[in-house]
């Protein structure tokens, strides 16, 4: 290897092969991916993925997929199985092996033994006249033209493979479960991506207070407004109605425009009709709404009444970006 174009070369060379069998398992989608679907949409019991090595790893997360999609699935380790773990596998379980060969003797010794479950058994492998193959009640056929591996070894397209055949299901079965964004939320509570699916606008406003004044409210008690609760704005109000909103770039232009400021009132330096947001929206509509009028501040209400200000930095506090 003599310099970095050849380094580029081999990474895209991987690309491009791995794209291509991925690519290639369009052709390979037939009757029995669709009854694997139906059977799971209809299944009592859960779905037990195993294999062994990588196909092992990629198991785990095709488990984990189907879990945060609404697909109850455990993962089994092949070698774990016939020491103890096919207690797992309950009677209305439905049976995933994930095997490149299909013939490992892991897989070999405990076939057999899955068979004597009565569970319907799938095969996600890439050898159609395998073992695996001819005792499963079901083949997702993961072949592959060659590894990525220069040598041919490697698991590398084989399990690149293999993950997008157990992403397929996954899809499959969150669209005809018709799985929506909020089922969704339900099993991401933690982290950013779970923010996004369920935290409101109003459970980062109600913690900030109402910054308001009334439209004959001297400088002075605007600029306590501001500062009390620092959000960088304050609302003014009149017989309960939303008048505008006074922003510290509305402060600083007015100190731009007037150098007497004695006699203005809060009427006079306010931005009027100001961008406001339901407090039951998503925090994250509001980052969006910020984001596309170049503002850093909301106006929040309940029903069309004034309950708060969002600032944009409290959203991104939350780690919504």
């Amino acid at each position: 290897m003599k310099n970095n174009i050849d380094i580029k070369m081999l990474a895209k060379e991987t690309f491009e092969l791995e794209a291509s069998n991925v690519l290639a398992l369009s052709e390979k989608i037939d009757d029995d991916f669709v009854k694997v679907v139906e059977s799971i949409l209809t299944l009592k019991g859960r779905v037990i993925i195993t294999g062994i090595g990588k196909s092992a790893i990629i198991a785990q997360k095709i488990v984990a997929t189907l879990n945060s999609t609404g697909t109850p699935s455990i993962f089994m380790h092949a070698a774990d199985a016939i020491h103890g773990d096919l207690g797992i596998i309950q009677e209305h379980d439905l049976i995933i092996a994930i095997s490149k060969s299909g013939n490992t003797p892991e897989i070999k010794v405990l076939i057999p033994f899955l068979k004597q479950t009565g569970n319907t058994l799938v095969a996600i492998v890439g050898n159609n006249s395998s073992y695996l193959a001819d005792q499963a009640d079901y083949i997702l056929d993961t072949t592959i033209t060659r590894e990525a591996c220069p040598n041919n070894l490697a698991p590398t397209t084989s399990t690149t493979v293999q993950l997008a055949m157990g992403d397929a299901l996954a899809v499959c079965l969150q669209t005809k479960r018709q799985f929506s964004d909020q089922d969704f939320a339900k099993y991401h509570p933690g982290g950013a991506l779970g923010k996004q699916l369920y935290l409101k606008v109003g459970d980062l406003s109600d913690q900030r207070g109402l910054p308001q004044v009334q439209a004959d409210s001297n400088v002075r008690n605007v600029l306590i407004s501001i500062t009390k609760f620092r959000l960088g704005a304050t609302v003014v109000e009149q017989d309960g109605n939303i008048l505008g909103i006074i922003t510290d770039g509305d402060i600083r232009r007015m100190l731009e425009k007037h150098e007497d400021v004695s006699e203005l009132k809060a009427i006079d330096i306010m931005s009027k009709n100001p961008k406001t947001i339901e407090k039951t929206e998503l925090a994250v509509n509001a980052l969006h709404e910020m984001r596309q009028n170049s503002i850093s501040q909301l106006v929040v209400v309940d029903e069309g009444v004034y309950a708060g200000i969002i600032h944009i930095q409290d959203i991104l506090k939350e780690g919504i970006i």
